[in-house]
């Protein structure tokens, strides 16, 4: 009975002099948080604790530039609706962020600040990804409480209800969908545990925890996307989402046999 109520109880937590804090900003601060405290953690340990204190310098532009960086992608890939709403792009307090383009963003920003501060940009993007993708799997719930992020009508007992004002128009008669959301928070998680129990190993040779994550996290996207009906942009039948998370496998499989081969030579 109480799967059937299974259902977002509104995007807005409170108000404060009439001011909405929405649910989805307040789980994005706490997936922040969870995940610059892990990154720097793993930093500290396995690569220099002398150093570890930068990321506390530069992690607040770079949560920024990891924003601003999602919010673009996000609007680039609706752009048919942000070309007629331009003031909107600004509205992120509701949602609208892409990890692809937090990735991206927060990727070029780590080379930056790499050699802003001389620190190894290998082992940055080691430690910051293996963080990120804890992140993802807390920030995922923000799609629970906007009613977003959700697949196929289903029957399943875990099944999510879905407002009518939610629903695309070819699915509105039908009242419950997968809750893809929460299968990619939780592979998500496991993802983050499997790279966190592998650190002291794969931290050997940097840059293999980064090449790690971009090849899990893709093959989860890629299931994902399989199932979801929201997704933006489709290209050739295929949701972009996936296309940039096949580019992203191979990216990481090239990069983490590079990287494997270099470090043999040396040794």
């Amino acid at each position: 009975m109480l799967l059937n109520n299974f259902q977002s109880p509104g995007d807005v937590a409170f108000s404060v002099f009439g001011f909405n804090i929405y649910y989805y900003g307040i789980v994005l601060a706490i997936a922040v948080f969870a995940g610059f405290f892990a990154s720097y953690k793993l930093f500290k340990i396995y690569y220099n604790q002398n150093q570890a204190d930068k990321l506390i310098d530069f992690s607040p532009y770079l949560i920024i530039i990891g924003i601003i960086g999602a919010r673009l992608y996000y609007c680039l890939v609706n752009f048919s609706y942000y070309l007629y709403h331009p003031i909107e792009i600004f509205n992120i307090r509701q949602g609208g962020l892409s990890i692809h383009g937090m990735i991206f963003a927060g990727i070029a920003g780590l080379y930056i600040f790499s050699r802003v501060y001389n620190i190894q940009f290998r082992k940055l993007a080691d430690t910051f990804l293996c963080g990120s993708i804890l992140a993802q799997s807390i920030g995922r719930w923000g799609n629970f409480f906007n009613s977003e992020a959700f697949g196929y009508p289903t029957t399943l007992p875990w099944k999510l209800y879905i407002p009518v004002a939610n629903r695309p128009e070819e699915y509105v008669n039908y009242s419950y969908f997968h809750p893809t959301f929460i299968y990619e928070s939780m592979l998500d998680f496991l993802i983050f545990i499997i790279i966190l129990s592998l650190f002291k190993k794969l931290s050997k040779t940097p840059g293999i925890a980064a090449c790690l994550y971009l090849i899990l996290y893709s093959v989860v996207r890629l299931f994902v996307e399989s199932i979801r009906i929201d997704s933006a942009l489709d290209v050739g039948g295929f949701h972009i989402a996936q296309i940039i998370s096949i580019a992203l496998i191979f990216i990481g499989i090239l990069l983490s046999t590079y990287l494997l081969k270099k470090a043999q030579f040396l040794l």
